[in-house]
């Protein structure tokens, strides 16, 4: 079958989705119809926006359905009557019921951010960061009724460099995504053929990201807590309580650090705001004051030195604190 055109649906929702349905669109492979969650509200004004996914099918003028849930019996005849070769999904948010899984002829695939069974679930690009893994990837799955655990077609990897943040290795995967999965589309029967099963005794779950987790704890290592921080720019961002204040966390770096306690400012110059930690000392160099922009430490410290002064403590949050 290599090298045929397939009847194909698309099902996914965010940014990263969309640049995957744009490499399908320029693609010899015939898009049927696409799939997305329903508008939701956004903005300050709370108006209906359409995902990114959406407003770049319609712009394609490909026909859009949004289901609520796709556990709906007439949901799933209306899929079904599409008669689809495959169903592309990625970072879609819907469950798809085993009749949906079923439907097209040759089942559904699966772009995940992760080189599988490493990170299982709704945030792998942040638990690989969080977790100070060296590599990451893009994994190309044959979908089944379990959470990311289908036999896997294609892989692809990339490194996590020690600065990475969420945002450059969103960007790296998303590049590396669209054309995995149309090398896997160009022979698809082979790449079935040949799939293999997924070690379970590998695997971990990603958990989705709580914005009660982007609280530092300053008794944790300098290098936690910058791992923290990457994997939380751009959402939620890390923060800490200096005198009450709510002060946001963009980027660090871990130095070494004199004795001391932990949560405390030992030095706040051009270098950064150097905190104590429970191991190691993290040089705050981007920050934000609320309701501030993030700024360089250097240009925060040139009108508010007196509030970082080298002895001042930042806030040990109390056990389960949000």
């Amino acid at each position: 079958m290599a090298n045929s055109s397939l009847r194909v649906l698309f099902a996914g929702t965010p940014e990263f989705a969309s640049l995957h349905l744009a490499a399908l669109i320029d693609s010899e492979h015939q898009l049927i119809g696409v799939y997305t969650q329903p508008d939701r509200p956004a903005g300050r004004g709370r108006k209906l926006q359409a995902s990114p996914v959406k407003q770049l099918a319609l712009q394609a003028g490909l026909p859009v359905l949004q289901p609520p849930s796709l556990k709906d019996e007439a949901a799933q005849r209306q899929l079904a009557q599409l008669q689809a070769d495959v169903m592309v999904v990625v970072a879609y948010g819907l469950i798809l019921p085993q009749a949906v899984l079923d439907a097209p002829r040759f089942g559904c695939l699966n772009v995940h951010a992760s080189l599988l069974p490493r990170w299982r679930g709704a945030a792998p690009i942040q638990r690989a960061i969080e977790a100070g893994d060296a590599s990451t990837g893009i994994t190309i799955m044959q979908m089944d009724a379990g959470l990311d655990t289908g036999a896997m077609l294609a892989t692809n990897s990339c490194a996590i460099g020690e600065h990475t943040n969420a945002a450059e290795l969103h960007d790296q995967l998303a590049a590396l995504g669209p054309p995995l999965l149309l090398q896997v589309l160009g022979d698809l029967q082979n790449h079935l053929q040949n799939s293999r099963a997924q070690d379970d005794t590998q695997a971990n779950y990603a958990h989705k990201i709580l914005k009660s987790e982007a609280q530092l704890n300053w008794l944790c290592s300098a290098r936690e807590l910058d791992r923290r921080i990457r994997a939380f720019n751009p959402f939620p961002v890390c923060f800490s309580r200096l005198d009450g204040d709510r002060i946001r966390i963009w980027q660090g770096s871990v130095r070494p650090a004199p004795p001391g306690a932990s949560g405390t400012i030992v030095q706040a110059d051009e270098n950064g705001i150097v905190v104590l930690c429970g191991e190691q000392a993290l040089a705050i160099e981007v920050l934000q004051l609320e309701g501030g922009k993030a700024l360089q430490a250097r240009e925060i410290l040139s009108a508010h030195q007196a509030r970082f002064a080298v002895g001042k403590r930042f806030e040990i949050p109390a056990a389960g604190a949000d």
